[in-house]
């Protein structure tokens, strides 16, 4: 997400036997210059539940972490446009066990720039009927990374890149490496910004596209996919491919929907939290004019959740309000099922029609329970009408009301989109200028109000 902003796109910035391993080598830096993304990662211990009355993020089962120390985290990265992505040199794996035997969750610390804003980054692996695994957005392969996979007891089949963000696209050709019998497949459309570079650049070679709805997929019959393609947004298309597995009722997404929780991902070190929790230039700029006091900070569980909390609120807004004191808009982000405002306001209020058809199309078609993102919380408990709402702000822009939604739920489904939709106006002022320079040098499109006949 925060890196999808920084380089592809304007965008908010969201595993079984190996068949081959080895040393993250820095040599590939040869062939395409893109490495690594930063993540260092605690395992996780009894994620506690963040309970509201709609969504709740889900915390089942067991976390794992390699025993590879610094060494087996190493991985080399200083790219990225404008901002390079970190951690710039070691990035600690963390696995969880999504569903049982089924879905396994592998995060790492995602670091825009030498800023103190940090979030995760998810890769997904289901295990198929076939024995093998299908791997979605991959991570960083550092050694513990790739050892992790390994202990899974199943051979890498497919890796799958689901979207054109630079955050993203940059592990798939490292990844594929460790696993070279593996397929690899890509969302159609790919790009970059500022320079629109081929695939092999970033060492993607023999890739398959993704196709809406395609049947003729390897795993079509236990996993369904469904395109979101834009060519739009501006400068260039924002793609994501949705995926649905049928077994478990799981869908999965990049970027469309995220579940902030309470408390940060194991995988965010106190150090970042820390650095985070400091008054430093970013909080002395957006602290309404109140005296920013200097002082130490000092360990412990309150400075941490402040730096969590002002993470948030500069990946969500860029420029929020209050850095100073950011309890009261972090509450009303949080442990909600929401649209970034970042991709709501740069991207899908320019296309609202192909958003609305898409999240028609997964809605009416998919009866998931769960939703798996690629930032923040996972898996999150969600329905289809949780999901409905996060996007309704698309019934403003398009002056219509979504008409597959259960009678029984409309009313509910309606007030909840409100919440999910409703975000602080001080914090989105930052975001809307920008939209509004953006608008005017022709980088994005003006927000689309209605459906064109």
């Amino acid at each position: 997400m925060v890196a999808a902003i920084a380089v592809s796109t304007p965008k908010s910035t969201i595993f079984q036997n190996p068949i081959s391993f080895g040393e993250p080598n820095p040599n590939f830096l040869r062939r395409s210059p893109l490495r690594g993304l930063g993540l260092q990662l605690k395992p996780r211990k009894n994620k506690s539940r963040d309970d509201i009355s709609l969504v709740v993020a889900s915390a089942t089962t067991t976390t794992t972490t390699g025993s590879g120390g610094g060494g087996g985290r190493f991985y080399l990265n200083f790219t990225g446009f404008p901002f390079p992505l970190g951690p710039f040199l070691n990035r600690r794996t963390i696995r969880t066990e999504a569903v049982n035997g089924c879905i396994w969750l592998f995060e790492q610390e995602q670091a825009l720039g030498f800023s103190s804003v940090s979030t995760n980054i998810r890769m997904t692996v289901i295990k198929l009927k076939s024995g093998g695994l299908w791997v979605h957005a991959p991570i960083a392969p550092t050694k513990e990374c790739i050892q992790l996979v390994k202990e899974l007891g199943a051979p890498v089949e497919h890796i799958v890149l689901p979207t054109f963000a630079y955050e993203h696209k940059i592990f798939v050709g490292p990844f594929s490496r460790k696993f070279p019998r593996a397929q690899t497949w890509v969302a159609p459309r790919q790009w970059s910004w500022p320079l629109n570079l081929p695939l092999e650049f970033f060492g993607i070679f023999r890739a398959k596209t993704l196709k809406d709805g395609d049947l003729s997929t390897p795993w079509a019959d236990e996993i369904e996919q469904k395109v979101l393609s834009s060519p739009e947004v501006g400068i260039g298309p924002y793609v994501e491919v949705a995926f649905y597995h049928k077994r478990s009722r799981t869908l999965l997404v990049t970027d469309a929907v995220i579940y902030v929780p309470r408390q940060p991902p194991e995988c965010i070190g106190k150090e970042s939290l820390l650095a985070s929790a400091k008054n430093g230039l970013a909080v002395k700029l957006l602290s309404k004019g109140k005296n920013v006091p200097r002082e130490p900070v000092i360990d412990n569980k309150m400075n941490r959740q402040k730096g969590w909390e002002r993470m948030v609120l500069q990946i969500l807004f860029l420029g929020p309000s209050n850095l100073l004191e950011p309890s009261a808009s972090f509450a009303q982000m949080s442990q909600k099922l929401i649209v970034s405002p970042i991709v709501k306001t740069l991207v899908f209020s320019k296309v609202p029609e192909k958003v609305r058809d898409w999240i028609d199309s997964i809605s009416r078609d998919w009866r998931f329970k769960r939703i798996i993102p690629a930032h923040f919380a996972a898996p999150i408990n969600a329905s289809r009408s949780d999901f409905i709402a996060a996007f309704a702000f698309l019934d403003d822009l398009l002056g219509e009301r979504y008409v597959t939604r259960p009678s029984f739920s409309f009313l509910f489904t309606t007030l909840m989109g409100k919440a999910a939709s409703y975000f602080p106006p001080d914090d989105m002022k930052t975001l809307s200028s920008l939209d509004r320079f953006l608008v005017s040098v022709g980088a994005v499109k003006k927000t689309v109000s209605g459906r064109k006949k």
